[in-house]
């Protein structure tokens, strides 16, 4: 059972569109899959499984925001092909898979203030999913959050001693988001040193850390461009892969990357075969979903680092 944390320091990185679509992809596989939208301030993943009636959070305060104030005993959870608006995707499953989203509230905000009740609210959740899902994905605040430090204080409760956690850090493949992800996992507030706070491992910790590149130009068919631009783009790319190694990003550490997709430029959703067939999609976003999932679960992309 596998506890995943999906990070960034910026918004815009396609975090949270990307954990959606590879949540989606290991339900197609077969795997009980929960997907916990942390991301308080902007609770979208009912957006992003097309359920309108929370596209923003769920009203009526029964969400996470409320369970981890102590309001409610429990925060509401939906099956996301039972409530979801889109046919095909409420159609298209696998007969032992599913997939449960636990949504924010719409009038929820970030948390200012980390406590005790909070880390034991937050703990009881993640164990419970831990025991009844696969793969439990929690989708947290950009930044130095507290969504970031709650999940790195649960993690350390011994409820969750027996887990197996894996945080996935998005960026964009600019040197601006590459810089930024470096500094949220090993800065002196980041991922790394604030886990070791708390009582985590640090080499542990940071073993348990991969990188997700989004957006990444395809430059092997740059149709279209100009050949000066082509050129550009190549020395641009070089620069990159060179400034990913000296921030400790190289490709050791990465689970994978996603290509620029017209589709989510103008609407962040769950891309399915069927939009591919149709030509709406690239093959190639579909494909690095499914790759990102598969790798994902493969123990051997988490061997330990020397």
């Amino acid at each position: 059972m596998v506890l995943v944390f999906s990070a960034s320091d910026k918004g815009g990185t396609g975090r949270s569109v990307t954990s959606c679509n590879m949540a989606y992809w290991l339900s197609m596989e077969g795997q009980k899959v929960a997907y916990l939208d942390f991301d308080f301030g902007s609770p979208t993943a009912g957006g992003t499984f097309e359920i309108s009636r929370i596209d923003r959070g769920i009203p009526g305060d029964i969400g996470l925001h409320e369970y981890l104030l102590g309001n409610i005993g429990s925060p509401a959870r939906l099956s996301v092909r039972s409530e979801t608006d889109r046919v095909e995707l409420s159609q298209s499953r696998h007969p032992s898979g599913r997939l449960v989203l636990f949504p924010g509230d719409r009038s929820g905000a970030e948390f200012t203030v980390l406590d005790a009740s909070m880390v034991q609210l937050c703990t009881a959740l993640l164990s419970s999913c831990e025991q009844e899902f696969d793969v439990t994905f929690v989708d947290l605040s950009a930044g130095r959050s507290i969504a970031l430090a709650l999940a790195l204080q649960a993690t350390r409760q011994p409820q969750l001693a027996g887990a197996v956690s894996r945080w996935l850090i998005f960026h964009r493949w600019t040197r601006q988001h590459i810089v930024a992800a470096h500094g949220l996992v090993h800065g002196e507030h980041g991922l790394l040193k604030t886990g070791a706070r708390y009582g985590h491992d640090a080499d542990l910790l940071r073993n348990s850390v991969r990188y997700v590149r989004t957006a990444v130009p395809e430059l092997n068919a740059a149709v279209g461009l100009r050949p000066a631009q082509a050129a550009w783009l190549q020395t641009q790319d070089d620069t990159l892969n060179r400034a990913a190694i000296r921030n400790d990003m190289g490709s050791t550490v990465v689970l994978g990357q996603t290509p620029v997709e017209p589709m989510l430029q103008c609407r962040e959703q769950v891309i399915l075969d069927i939009d591919a067939s149709a030509r709406i999609a690239n093959e190639e976003t579909v494909d690095a979903f499914r790759r990102l999932a598969v790798r994902l679960m493969n123990r051997a992309v988490w061997e330990r680092l020397e």
